[in-house]
């Protein structure tokens, strides 16, 4: 029988994976939603046509899966005085949030799953890292990746830890493509193209070039920029210039601070607890 997935924040990501559910074909009926500002609730009837109430308390009984989809500081005060059912897989995808606080809020008879999902997942294209402790079963892990699947890809990670780097890498991600989008955009403009054309071929670019890596057997990305760089010619100036001006070292420092930051955060939010 299917589950029942309950979800604690009807925010944006909520929404995504609550459309992304119910377009693979999970029941409404088994669907229910904690929403406590009016307004959005209202929202999420009129979208999905599904049960929303305005506390935690009122939705958490009888779930088979419960996603926590509110602010990492919210999260306190969102789980007061709850309980998970045995054997209930608790998904959180919350930042910063580690499976030891969600555990000693919830108990310990539920199974936890920490994931790190990106915005993509609004629109069914993101990816989402997932983690669990060595030990949780394996019809847990499926229900939870079965939910994250809906926004898009999925990578299960070996370590907690490695949420940080995910956080740095795919979740902070797509500012960075937004930010290249925005520099090449610049560019292009600095070399007398008008605003629009620059934005259209810069966007398009990315676009393009990323669907082309992505295409199921693709060469690897660096076999990829070879073909494109024609020794001596107008790509190869370009590229030498870019790494000349250490944008790898920046990538890397990049990164670095936001998987600091991430760390930090938890260690803040843990504090809190």
């Amino acid at each position: 029988m299917l589950q029942t997935i309950a979800f604690i924040g009807g925010g944006n990501m909520a929404a995504s994976l609550i459309g992304g559910l119910i377009a693979a074909g999970h029941p409404v009926e088994r669907l229910r939603v904690a929403e406590p500002v009016a307004e959005r609730a209202e929202w999420l009837r009129r979208q999905f046509g599904l049960e929303v109430r305005s506390t935690a308390a009122e939705v958490v009984p009888g779930a088979g899966a419960l996603v926590l989809a509110v602010k990492p500081q919210q999260m306190g005060e969102a789980l007061a005085g709850l309980q998970a059912d045995p054997g209930c897989v608790v998904i959180s995808v919350a930042a910063g949030v580690r499976l030891a606080r969600l555990r000693r809020a919830l108990g310990e008879a539920a199974h936890y799953v920490r994931t790190m999902p990106n915005t993509p997942a609004l629109i069914g294209k993101g990816i989402t890292g997932l983690y669990a402790v060595e030990g949780t079963p394996a019809p847990a892990r499926e229900l939870a990746e079965t939910v994250l699947a809906t926004a898009g890809a999925t990578v299960w990670l070996k370590r907690e830890e490695d949420i940080d780097a995910v956080t740095a890498l795919s979740g902070s991600g797509p500012a960075y493509f937004f930010l290249l989008t925005e520099a090449l955009r610049e560019a292009g403009e600095k070399l007398g193209l008008d605003r629009d054309t620059a934005a259209r071929l810069a966007l398009h670019t990315f676009a393009g070039s990323a669907q082309m890596a992505a295409t199921e057997g693709a060469r690897d990305v660096v076999e990829l920029r070879s073909q494109v760089t024609s020794k001596g010619g107008t790509t190869e100036a370009a590229v030498k210039s870019l790494e000349a001006a250490g944008l790898r070292r920046s990538f890397d420092e990049a990164l670095a601070a936001a998987a600091n930051r991430s760390r930090e955060l938890g260690d803040l939010l843990d504090a809190q607890s």
